[in-house]
């Protein structure tokens, strides 16, 4: 598939459905913690994340053409944030809309002031 002239990487087969988000959603573990906590970590995937959640769902060439970086590195780093499940992707034609899942985001909020009041992670 091609961008602008450059090839870019094709995006994933599986991408986590509804289904996926509900296991992810159900508790919030310290391993889940842990895995928000690293996707969020990285300077460039806090800048994808960011520009996700001003706008309703961006893709991949939209978050290129915004950020400055490679289509291989967004992909890259929508896969991370995909897993730690703070976005949602869905295909729509040739291509794959991001969301942020707002309630994921709220849920490691609400696990890390439990932590930080010395309480252990819920298991909702």
């Amino acid at each position: 598939m091609f961008f602008g002239g450059a090839r870019i990487a094709a995006f994933p087969r599986h991408y986590p459905g509804p289904k996926d988000f509900a296991k992810l959603l159900e508790a919030m573990d310290r391993a889940r913690i842990e895995k928000i906590s690293k996707a969020l970590a990285d300077k460039t995937r806090l800048m994808i994340f960011e520009a996700i959640s001003t706008q309703k769902q961006m893709n991949c060439g939209e978050i290129v053409a915004l950020r400055g970086v490679t289509p291989a590195t967004v992909s890259h780093h929508l896969k991370i944030l995909s897993d730690a499940g703070l976005i949602q992707c869905r295909r729509h034609g040739q291509f794959v809309h991001n969301t942020v899942v707002p309630k994921a985001l709220a849920q490691y909020i609400q696990a890390l002031t439990r932590l930080a009041q010395g309480k252990r992670p819920s298991k909702n």
